[in-house]
């Protein structure tokens, strides 16, 4: 698990100013540990993948705090959609059930 210390190393190097790091460890805290983990993955992968992240710590951390809901379709609404059942865009086919065949995308 990383710590507030790690995610306030990569704000700092991004260029984030140290005036708000009280209130952005207060705010870290209030989080889930799963929740920390998700942003601190999502910022570090932005970086590396010179992506935006707000230079305003604390933005940066609210910004990423939303973890994406599932997509789901039916098969039927998957094939009206792509013209095809072949999964693509990050879409997953799933039969949990043996009989209905649905698409998810996270």
């Amino acid at each position: 698990m990383c710590t507030f210390n790690d995610l306030w190393a990569l704000l700092r190097q991004h260029g984030s100013s140290p005036k708000q790091e009280i209130e952005c460890n207060e705010l870290w805290n209030s989080y889930k540990p799963e929740l920390q983990q998700f942003i601190f993955d999502t910022i570090r992968t932005k970086l590396e993948q010179n992506k935006f992240v707000h230079y305003n710590p604390m933005k940066a951390i609210q910004e990423n705090a939303r973890i994406p809901r599932k997509q789901m379709l039916s098969y039927k609404a998957y094939y009206a959609r792509y013209g095809t059942t072949i999964p693509q865009d990050g879409w997953k086919m799933v039969n949990p059930t043996g009989q209905n065949v649905f698409y998810i995308k996270t």
